[in-house]
């Protein structure tokens, strides 16, 4: 029963649109009629600058750090549910129950998990973010490039089988939920970071 509720709240959680309801109570728009139409940081930034998409980072962090760490200390011994209740928050985050089931994509909330479970290889993948972003200027290649850094990480550390299982299944996740990015990518016609073009779709390059 425990369990149950922990995995309910993780979900319900990691549903929460933060970057919907920042930005509507910010400058009173709907973040979904905007740029890449996208829920997370990078479109809130584009949309209504640096101060909201900070907030919104960091509230989507939160959603994928707090259900684990409430869960490791709740069931301590639980680590599979620990991770489990880190994947239905990243679920709720990019299918959330409060937008018909549609969301972000996973990058904020993913960092989140691991610096809950292991900070060392967190913060190492958003180092690579960093430094994709900075020789690239595309927030979607960087977002991948860190989700796939974790779980080679993982692998070399030799760690705890939940987590290379959890990093191997987030980071499959994430280049799913960028298909259409990579597509662009391959194509040539991914926006990079403060192009003001447009992709075909209407979109603009969003890794969030």
């Amino acid at each position: 029963m425990i369990t149950a509720a922990l995995l309910v709240g993780s979900y319900i959680l990691g549903s929460i649109p933060f970057g919907l309801l920042i930005v509507k109570a910010w400058c009173g728009v709907d973040i979904r009629e905007h740029g890449s139409g996208n829920i997370g940081a990078t479109n809130v930034w584009r949309t209504a600058g640096k101060v909201p998409a900070v907030i919104v980072f960091i509230a989507d962090v939160m959603k994928g750090c707090v259900p684990v760490y409430v869960c490791r200390n709740v069931v301590p011994q639980g680590e599979w549910i620990s991770v489990a209740a880190g994947l239905v928050a990243l679920l709720g985050h990019t299918a959330s129950i409060f937008l018909r089931f549609k969301g972000g994509k996973g990058v904020a909330t993913g960092l989140g998990i691991f610096i809950a479970i292991n900070p060392v290889v967190a913060f190492t993948g958003l180092g690579v973010w960093g430094l994709f972003l900075a020789l690239t200027r595309y927030v979607s290649l960087s977002s991948v490039a860190g989700a796939a850094t974790i779980p080679i990480y993982l692998f070399i550390q030799n760690a705890p089988t939940p987590h290379k299982a959890l990093a191997v299944f987030a980071a499959s996740y994430v280049l799913i939920k960028h298909r259409s990015n990579m597509v662009r990518l391959v194509q040539g016609t991914e926006p990079r970071i403060g192009s003001k073009k447009k992709s075909p779709e209407g979109g603009s390059a969003d890794g969030s």
